[in-house]
């Protein structure tokens, strides 16, 4: 007797994050239910494995009915401010509800459907290893006590306690993975990197000077999007050891940013023809967060030991597949 292939609902999978979680996951024998507010781009090859449905998951009963017939659920949506930023400001009610209402309705819908003696479903979260909050030491492993400043980091905070404390309770098995900088763009993609490096891609490619807020030494662990994606992937082979807690992810280097931005200059330059465009330090503008000038490097070897998961893509190589994909006008026909 044939098995039937076990049901991933992937929320979010319009996201700069989610669509490519949703290329990986549609090369794995599995059924797929794409959702988010708008059509998600089925990936060729996939036939009918992939079901896409379109919805507002902040509406009344919208996640339970997403739910229904879960076996998994990767969760990978999170409130956009606008066009070219994540952050939150405090007081904005709209991204709290996505951010945290929608993992409330999650908890919420599979305690209603959990029946006694039924494997719990599994939950995959997409955190941020911002979370932690602003520390004094660059090298970030898993062991921090976390104290977030700001809302976002709050907020995504508050949405992996409720699904980790329902792990607890017994209602699901959920896992968190917590993403550093993530950016990029591959061949495939169908969402806009809103992220630093790729709006630094577009300054240069435009012959605009490339800004940073400070003079250029801090450093970031920048994860190429489809590292991050397979990771997703990996972490699904092995839920029962990494659920009830939350895991990072990362390359393990932190590139200084302006060595980074001088990169990225020099690639667009190769495109354009034109000398590459300075990188010049700025004054902050007044929305800038202390984590904007401390270094961060990620330390995933909790991960990889459970996994197997690495990284395969240098960041000179990630850096050149998403300055094509922009110089080639692949970005504007993004939505």
């Amino acid at each position: 007797m044939a098995v039937t292939p076990p049901l991933i609902v992937l929320l979010g999978a319009t996201g700069f994050v989610g669509s490519a979680v949703l290329r990986e996951l549609a090369a794995e024998p599995v059924r797929i239910r794409a959702v988010s507010r708008r059509p998600a781009v089925v990936p060729a090859g996939s036939g009918d494995r992939v079901e896409v449905r379109t919805a507002d998951l902040t509406a009344p009963g919208a996640v339970a009915e997403a739910l229904d017939g879960a076996d998994i659920v990767v969760h990978t949506l999170l409130h956009s401010a606008g066009a070219t930023t994540w952050r939150v400001e405090d007081g904005d009610t709209g991204a709290e509800r996505l951010n945290v209402g929608v993992a409330q309705d999650v908890v919420e819908a599979l305690r209603a459907r959990r029946t006694e003696g039924a494997p719990p479903v599994r939950v995959l979260f997409a955190g941020a290893a911002s979370q932690v909050g602003p520390l004094d030491k660059e090298v970030l492993d898993g062991t921090e006590t976390d104290r977030p400043k700001g809302a976002y980091d709050r907020q995504k905070l508050r949405a992996e306690r409720l699904l980790l404390d329902a792990d607890a309770e017994g209602v699901l098995r959920a896992a968190s993975l917590r993403l550093p900088t993530v950016f990029g763009y591959g061949p495939s993609s169908t969402a806009r990197d809103k992220g630093v490096v790729s709006a630094m891609v577009r300054r240069a490619l435009a012959g605009e000077p490339l800004t940073m807020w400070h003079d250029g030494t801090v450093r970031r662990d920048l994860l190429y999007v489809e590292d991050a994606a397979r990771a997703f992937v990996a972490a699904l082979d092995h839920m029962d050891e990494l659920a009830g807690r939350h895991w990072l992810l990362g390359t393990g280097a932190g590139r200084p940013l302006g060595e980074v931005f001088r990169t990225v200059a020099d690639l667009a330059a190769g495109r354009t023809g034109e000398p590459a465009v300075p990188v010049v330090s700025v004054e902050p503008p007044a929305h800038a967060e202390a984590g904007d000038f401390r270094s961060v490097t990620v330390d995933s070897s909790a991960f990889r030991a459970v996994t197997g998961w690495q990284p395969r893509t240098s960041l000179d190589e990630a850096l050149r597949h998403t300055v094509a994909f922009q110089a080639d006008g692949g970005e504007g026909a993004l939505s």
